[in-house]
Formats: C-alpha cells, structure tokens, sequence
C-alpha cells in the first residue's frame, strides 16, 4: 500500500462518525486488493495457533508443510503473526517462494513476523476473512484457538451455503481435532442442523506434512 492511501486511510480513521468508517473499510479493501492481485502463484492459506512455539512439532509441521508447498509450486498465506502463522512464512519464504502476510492490528501477539514477503495491514477482521477466502485455493488448518475455530467456522459455512466454491479445508493432526469432529457429529449431525456428508465432503484430515501436500497437488490444480 503507498504511503499516500495510508495517509488517507489513517486521516479517515480519526473521524468521529460512522458513516465516514465505510471509506476506511473501503481503503483497507482497496489496498489489499492491489497488493494481492499482484500475485503470480496459486496460494494456500494455513492457519493456526498464534502461540506455538519455534520448538513445538506444530510449529515445526507448519514450516516443513509451507516449504513444501512452496517446493511444489505454491505460495503461501498466513495471517503474518508469530507462532504457526511465522513458521508458515517461514518455510515459504526460505523456500524463495510467495510468503503472504495479512496481518491484523491487535492489542496482543500480533507483531508481524520477520518472514513476510508480501504484507497487507487490517484493522478489521471481515476484510481480513474476506482477503484469505478470495485468495486461497485450500486452507490448511493446524491446531489453534478461537481465531482458528472462527476461520474454520467462515470457510466451512461459505461453502456449505454456496457463496463460494468449496475448496479443500484440511485439518492437521487427528488427535486435535477428532473431539470437534466428534461432536459435530454426535451433537449437530445426530440434531439435524449439519449433514453427514457436509462433514465429509468439506473437511480432510492429515497426519503429515507430506500428506497434507500430497492431498492439495491432487485437488488444486496449478
């Protein structure tokens, strides 16, 4: 984003009615929409927790998943914080490929990490979701905590109603997540509000980083 726009976005930010916050929406969509579509490469969004650690096996699953991606063609989306979303633009860009970053301005844990490549700022989340949504071809869902399960919960309801073509949503690491798998079905599917085959047709499971890769050169085609 040029220091012009941001100017003016910061100017617009210190208006005291809400009507003059559309052009702020506005101006952060704009900018983000000039700096992504500038991308060359198929991109793969991987979420996850802000909180891991450079020595924990999430950590390090994610920076070996994005290093492959990156080895096979792909680029690499990350919402440009520490834990899983810097080991993501880590290993994507040691790796020379696209390392994105859309970071978000938060009152904790969110300094951008040092391995972006590619940064786009948000101060509001619905632009943020809306920037992974359009520009990933398939999430890559590592474990993590509320902001995980809230970008989970987007993709997943974006393409269960159709107001986009669904796209691989993969869960890493069976044991995190098959107690929520579990109860999506014992509570929701068993009450009629999900469908069995929503849950199937729309999540994949993986184990691996290998596997993980080896799941999205199958389905996302470069």
């Amino acid at each position: 984003m040029s220091d012009i726009r941001q100017n003016i976005i910061d100017d617009l930010s210190a208006s005291t009615t809400e009507s003059w916050r559309v052009f702020r929406v506005m101006g952060e969509m704009v900018g983000a929409l000039d700096t992504l579509n500038a991308l060359k490469t198929n991109c793969i969004s991987i979420f996850g927790s802000a909180r891991s650690t450079p020595e924990t096996p999430h950590y390090q699953a994610a920076e070996k998943i994005a290093r492959l991606l990156v080895e096979n063609g792909y680029g690499v989306i990350s919402g440009g914080g520490p834990g899983i979303m810097e080991a993501a633009n880590k290993g994507a860009a040691e790796a020379g490929g696209p390392s994105v970053g859309l970071h978000i301005h938060l009152p904790h844990e969110q300094g951008c990490n040092a391995y972006v490549t590619t940064r786009c700022n948000f101060r509001y989340f619905f632009v943020r979701k809306f920037m992974f949504v359009k520009y990933a071809m398939a999430y890559v869902v590592m474990p993590g905590g509320m902001g995980t399960i809230d970008e989970l919960s987007e993709a997943f309801v974006l393409a269960q109603t159709k107001r986009i073509k669904a796209f691989p949503i993969i869960l890493y690491d069976s044991r995190f997540w098959s107690g929520l798998l579990e109860w999506l079905r014992n509570s929701m599917v068993s009450n009629g509000y999900i469908k069995q085959e929503e849950i199937e047709n729309l999540f994949t499971v993986c184990d691996t980083p290998e596997e993980v890769v080896h799941y999205i050169k199958k389905v996302v085609i470069l």
